[in-house]
């Protein structure tokens, strides 16, 4: 029933791809709406156990191609399709080209599907470029601007896809076959450099849609150039699937892992994630910021996963079962939480014509549903408690914790330094959404009878709704993933990880709470912060009894503005832009237009900025490299008719040597 399910939601992707084609908007969201859902529905009766191999009627590169969803790649689908659902349905904004939006989303959702069930390298790579290309798609079906941010963007996942395509052809030249099944068999008898080799460039290839370093910055540009709906598809749904082929590829394709592999792949997860943070917290629009906090987390994953394989080397296989299961939880509230910011992005594009971080008063005329939606979303992603956020870092850090059962030091050393990093990160993240929330939707701008974002209201209120409930039913939704941990690691991991409601770090052994290492409830604390609640409630019926007295605030002795008054996003984090300076290298310019003599000024333009770390010393050379050879290569094209066909005379002459050796 399931394997249905997946192929009718399939089909209506593919339906949505030819209509668009032919330009035919003959109900294009609902059609994408349809394909999530029965997607969704799918990912729910296919857990805890997965879909079976399907043999499809096609063959690439001389291999049949199969067809499976496995339990960990239906979860990371189910969780990442629900906010897309709203993302292409309710709350989609006006588009400049709804056909073009239409053919993107079906593109990269197809294409996120192919990747998380594919089992052969051709069918696999294309899947990949499909969720590329679907992602140009509905940025520029949007985008006003220049295409640039576009173009930067798919030179630097093509760049990926190059890097993908040589780690497979090893593989595949050995196995004889790009089956990924035969993968493992020979990957086991490689050297350790070879293997080395391999874990950097599988590492790299996938990261560049993860948003590892160096490629996170493309992310900034192009999601600041499109809606929050397709921020949703591409950090909910296109980023759960790469994560999914990135923990396939070397958890699957290269067992029995060292140790080396495990540390170079947490501390390029453990800086990305302080790096994309950093960047996050000086971000002035909700798309870019929130895109900088969808890499932080794709990063705290890959650190979980560095932790498993580490764990995995050193032959503690349940506490490797325990860090992946953990990356799992972790991107699942992720996709959740970050969807619905998104669309609260939106909300406020709505209500103030920008996407700028700063007083909208979008809080004060709109409905409860909308601010507390994001407020939720808000807690998990600064991981605050009782948020999804909060539980899935927690057994990050329980996870990196356990490093005292590794026996060699430098292993030991690693997982020390990564906790070190990720609290760093956390404490950022908790500043940059307290940035967000507190001056992006509770800053008042004076105006009012402004726009009131109805649909996005209803999507935000659903989908954190979503959000609290997968936190609240912790418990139970752990289990779903108790097939795939035993496929992988032959251990019931999420028997260990709870008591009753109560959840605690598995070590491998059934544990009780009061002899954990540590242990917490969401469920339980659900219940008890209303009681909680009680005294302040009462203080608050109290204090309505009592007269309010009201007085203005200081104001440098001058009449008080409280617009003007008010901290921008700028002031928030110019703290911090000055403590890390040498990380940011900040700049500002000030500008000013004069009329007639310098003394009166009829503008002035204030401008600041950051400085990227791999533009100017990495992606900038690499730039000029490719315009210099471009530039010489062009001198062919002379436009001399003698001149081509003396190389096309030149050319048959060297088809005709090599034949004759």
């Amino acid at each position: 029933m399931a394997n249905l399910l997946v192929g009718a939601g399939a089909a209506c992707w593919l339906v949505v791809v030819a209509l668009a084609f032919l330009r035919l908007k003959l109900a294009l969201g609902t059609l994408l709406c349809l394909g999530c859902l029965l997607t969704i529905a799918a990912a729910l009766s296919g857990l805890p156990d997965g879909l079976d191999n399907v043999a499809l009627p096609v063959g690439m590169a001389g291999e049949a191609v199969n067809f499976q969803l496995k339990p960990e790649a239906l979860w990371l689908l189910g969780f990442g399709l629900f906010p897309a659902l709203f993302a292409c349905g309710l709350a989609a904004p006006r588009k400049r080209s709804e056909a073009g939006w239409a053919l993107g989303a079906a593109l990269s959702l197809l294409g996120a599907l192919g990747v998380s069930g594919f089992s052969e390298g051709a069918a696999f790579l294309i899947a990949w470029e499909a969720m590329s290309f679907g992602g140009a798609a509905m940025i520029l079906s949007e985008n006003q601007g220049s295409g640039r941010p576009v173009l930067f963007m798919l030179a630097l996942l093509e760049t990926g896809l190059i890097l993908l395509l040589l780690a497979i052809l090893v593989l595949g030249g050995l196995a004889s076959g790009l089956d990924f099944g035969r993968f493992p068999s020979v990957a086991q008898d490689l050297s350790a450099h070879w293997r080395f080799a391999l874990t950097m460039l599988l590492l790299l290839g996938f990261g560049a849609k993860l948003g590892l370093l160096p490629f996170y910055e493309w992310y900034p540009g192009a999601y600041a150039s499109a809606s929050g709906a397709t921020g949703v598809i591409m950090s909910g749904v296109v980023l759960n699937a790469a994560y999914f082929a990135l923990s396939q590829s070397l958890v699957e394709w290269l067992p029995h892992p060292n140790s080396g592999q495990g540390i170079i792949i947490v501390a390029w997860g453990t800086l990305t994630a302080v790096l994309a943070i950093l960047y996050a917290f000086q971000q002035e629009d909700w798309r870019a910021l929130l895109s900088f906090s969808s890499v932080e987390n794709a990063a705290i994953a890959v650190v979980c996963l560095g932790t498993s394989i580490l764990f995995r080397a050193g032959g503690q296989t349940a506490l490797a079962s325990l860090a992946w299961t953990v990356a799992l939880i972790h991107l699942a509230g992720h996709s959740l939480a970050k969807g619905t910011m998104f669309l609260v992005a939106d909300a406020v594009y709505r209500h103030d014509g920008s996407y700028l971080v700063r007083q909208s008063g979008l809080l004060k005329g709109s409905a409860w549903p909308l601010g507390a939606g994001a407020l939720i979303a808000a807690m998990s992603l600064s991981a605050m408690p009782p948020q999804a956020g909060f539980v899935s870092e927690w057994y990050v850090f329980q996870s990196i914790f356990q490093g005292f059962h590794l026996g060699s030091l430098s292993d030991r050393l690693t997982l020390a330094i990564a906790g070190a990093g990720l609290a760093l990160s956390v404490a950022v993240a908790f500043a940059t959404f307290v940035k967000v929330f507190g001056i992006g939707l509770l800053g008042h701008n004076g105006r009012t009878g402004a726009i009131k974002p109805v649909r996005e209201t209803i999507a935000v209120g659903l989908i954190a709704l979503g959000l609290l409930l997968f936190v609240i039913g912790m418990p139970l939704w752990i289990q779903a993933l108790d097939q795939a941990t035993y496929q992988q690691f032959a251990v019931h991991t999420p028997a260990e990880m709870r008591v009753g409601l109560i959840l605690v770090p598995g070590t491998g052994t059934p544990i009780a709470p009061d002899r954990s290492f540590a242990f917490i409830s969401p469920t339980l604390l659900f219940v008890a912060f209303p009681c909680l609640a009680i005294v302040p409630a009462a203080l608050l019926v109290f204090l309505k009894r009592q007269p309010i007295r009201r007085a203005p605030v200081w104001y440098g002795g001058g009449r008080q503005d409280p617009v003007k008054s008010t901290t921008t996003a700028l002031a928030f984090s110019n703290a911090l832009r000055v403590f890390y300076a040498f990380v940011y290298r900040p700049t500002s310019t000030m500008a000013r237009e004069t009329v007639g003599n310098r003394y009166v000024v009829r503008r002035l333009t204030f401008n600041h900025m950051v400085a990227p770390i791999f533009g100017p010393y990495l992606f900038a050379p690499a730039v000029r490299i490719v315009r210099r050879i471009a530039d010489r290569i062009a001198r062919l094209q002379s436009g001399h008719l003698n001149f081509y066909l003396a190389l096309i005379g030149g050319l048959l002459v060297l088809i005709l040597a090599l034949v004759l050796v």
